[in-house]
């Protein structure tokens, strides 16, 4: 059965010396796996296509297992996220959150446009860090994960000054501290920060400016949070904070 989707390469494999297993998390079917015949060779039809990033639209045979792509066309190549370094490590973290967050051939249009929308930011010099970081408080429900960021999670209360709880799985206001003496103690701006990338419809974001020690913060408590309920250990993760420490030392 022949199919045409729209999507995005996400991981692509060597299969003998011409071939590729191409992965793609498409709009109409989720996440589909491909064998481009022949993509490997550098006149092949299929070579453009099937590089990492790529969104295009791909028509393929398939019934069960391993589909075989027939052909595909590029809408938008993505190259500028490839030849840079820091912007590859970057697109390759997001892509790792997605397919660690996703099953094979189950459809979800919000979290493709999410996925789309970011690389396109990436792409047009939106601050990254920010970009992540929204990303990650976006694909917390993909996970399964629903942190309490409108109110107190023990006593409902919204105004105040507010902690993070990872034991109470959300904000805590200062009447109900000692519920967790262990939890973060994060400033206001923050709060509000993570309480926006949460709720914020992606489309909207404007140029955004966060000053370098709330930007540490919100790694700070994005990062103890997945920590401890996510269960991910993302090699994409790790290289970016290498990365980040050769950034810091030149």
């Amino acid at each position: 059965m022949l199919h045409k989707c729209e999507g995005i390469v996400i991981r692509t494999t060597n299969y003998g010396e011409t071939n590729k297993v191409v992965t793609i998390y498409t709009r109409e079917k989720g996440k589909v796996g491909v064998m481009a015949r022949g993509a490997n060779k550098p006149n092949s039809r299929l070579a453009a296509v099937t590089q990492l990033f790529t969104y295009g639209t791909f028509l393929f045979q398939k019934s069960s297992g391993l589909g075989s792509l027939q052909q595909g066309e590029t809408i938008q190549s993505m190259r500028a996220i490839r030849e840079d370094i820091f912007l590859t490590a970057y697109a390759s973290y997001l892509t790792e959150l997605l397919d660690k967050g996703t099953e094979n051939e189950k459809p979800n249009p919000f979290l493709f446009e999410l996925y789309y929308q970011t690389l396109h930011f990436l792409m047009e010099g939106l601050d990254p860090d920010i970009l992540i970081n929204i990303y990650e408080m976006k694909m917390l429900n993909v996970f399964g994960l629903y942190p309490e960021l409108n109110k107190c999670v023990i006593c409902s209360q919204k105004e105040g000054t507010f902690h993070f709880s990872l034991k109470e799985n959300g904000f805590i206001c200062h009447r109900c501290f000692e519920h967790d003496p262990y939890r973060l103690m994060i400033s206001s701006t923050v709060v509000k920060l993570l309480r926006v990338f949460y709720y914020l419809d992606l489309s909207r974001l404007g140029q955004v400016s966060v000053k370098d020690e709330t930007k540490k913060e919100l790694r700070w408590v994005i990062d103890e949070y997945y920590q401890e309920y996510s269960g991910l250990s993302l090699k994409s993760k790790r290289f970016l904070k290498q990365l980040d420490n050769l950034r810091n030392k030149l």
